[in-house]
């Protein structure tokens, strides 16, 4: 479905912010790379939902949860009938979380 859009929660775009500002205190150039490439990924979510893996840390997954990797930042994301949400950002460095 093309006319979904993307909606971020809170705390997801709190932990997206805190990824980029940390990766900028060594490298402000690299820092904006991360974000644009991972915002070109999640932009493409709109057309292709289902382009990755279900979230394998999510428990009873229906289907809707999926996940990608991308520069080291897992992003976990919900597909709606009318929304792709953004439910979290996480460094894959650090340990898994279960939800």
């Amino acid at each position: 479905m093309a006319n979904r859009r993307i909606s971020w929660d809170v705390q997801a775009l709190k932990q997206f912010n805190k990824a980029i500002l940390y990766i900028a205190e060594e490298s402000i150039q690299n820092a904006e790379k991360v974000r644009i490439e991972i915002i070109e990924q999640i932009e493409i979510l709109v057309a292709h939902p289902e382009k990755y893996p279900l979230d394998k840390y999510k428990s009873n997954n229906t289907g809707n949860y999926r996940a990608f990797e991308l520069h080291r930042l897992r992003v976990a994301y919900y597909i709606g009938p009318d929304t792709i949400r953004i439910l979290r950002v996480r460094h894959t460095s650090r340990e898994p979380q279960n939800y």
